[in-house]
């Protein structure tokens, strides 16, 4: 059986949201209502930027603040309710300030059984915080902010974490505290997949669709030995799925009731 752990809300956490907004939109400057237009060109309705303009609020501020949901319900024509009720929604949007690196430990059934547990455990206990909580100052080098996942879709590279969402396979406790003791001394060891690390307001650029550095941000393999070894097996043994007939008769729809 996996651990428990505890969702509550902190009052820090609710004294942050209940925050007056007053003149909180400033720190959006005009580089940034900039990206903020170019995401709402992508769209037939701008109301569908929502999400990716999320992002890029928290690539300024790192995290969604009352006065970032004040900035998008104003460039989209949206209500702040509007704008809270998806940021409140979505766990990648993040009410308090985040650390320089986001950390995630899968603790879902095939990563706890493997020891996702033990991995969060660990972590914890040398940083001195649970679920959603930061050891150092917000946004200074070296802060981590941690967080368990409940899936991070990577079950046949069990138990794994992410860092600001590169992945870091197969890992052990022991791994894991070393991983974190090197994001806290400024280092930023390369994932197991995928692009040099970057940090976590640097990822939630990428997110929001802005690639300032597209060569490195493609470099590097984006799939695991394990994932692949299956193909590999099938074109070194000549296994080929049948092919379809061009003609092929498709299934009947099914009526609709």
């Amino acid at each position: 059986m996996t651990e428990q752990f505890d969702f509550t809300t902190s009052n820090e956490q609710a004294d942050h949201e209940t925050m007056p907004i007053s003149g909180a939109t400033s720190v959006f400057g005009e580089d940034v209502r900039a990206d903020a237009k170019q995401i709402i060109a992508r769209y037939p309705e701008s109301r569908s930027a929502l999400l990716p303009m999320l992002h890029l609020v928290q690539s300024v501020q790192g995290h969604v603040s009352a006065g970032g949901i004040q900035f998008c319900a104003e460039q989209l024509a949206l209500s702040t309710a509007e704008v809270s009720a998806v940021a409140t929604f979505y766990t990648m949007y993040k009410r308090k300030p985040c650390g320089q690196h986001l950390v995630s430990i899968c603790t879902n059934t095939m990563c706890a059984a493997l020891g996702g547990d033990a991995i969060y455990r660990k972590v914890s206990e040398h940083l001195g915080v649970g679920h959603n909580e930061t050891a150092g100052t917000p946004g200074e080098e070296g802060s981590v902010t941690l967080e368990h996942a409940e899936c991070l879709a990577a079950c046949d590279l069990a138990p794994v974490l992410q860092v600001n969402y590169e992945y870091f396979d197969n890992q052990t406790p022991e791994q894991a505290l070393e991983l974190v003791k090197a994001l806290q001394r400024g280092e930023k060891p390369a994932p197991t997949r995928g692009p040099a690390l970057s940090d976590f307001r640097g990822a939630e650029r990428q997110l929001a669709g802005f690639f300032d550095d597209l060569e490195s941000t493609v470099t590097g393999s984006s799939a695991a030995v394990e994932t692949l070894r299956g193909a590999q097996l099938a074109n070194e043994r000549g296994w080929t799925a049948p092919s379809m007939p061009d003609d092929a008769e498709l299934p009947p729809l099914p009526e609709k009731k």
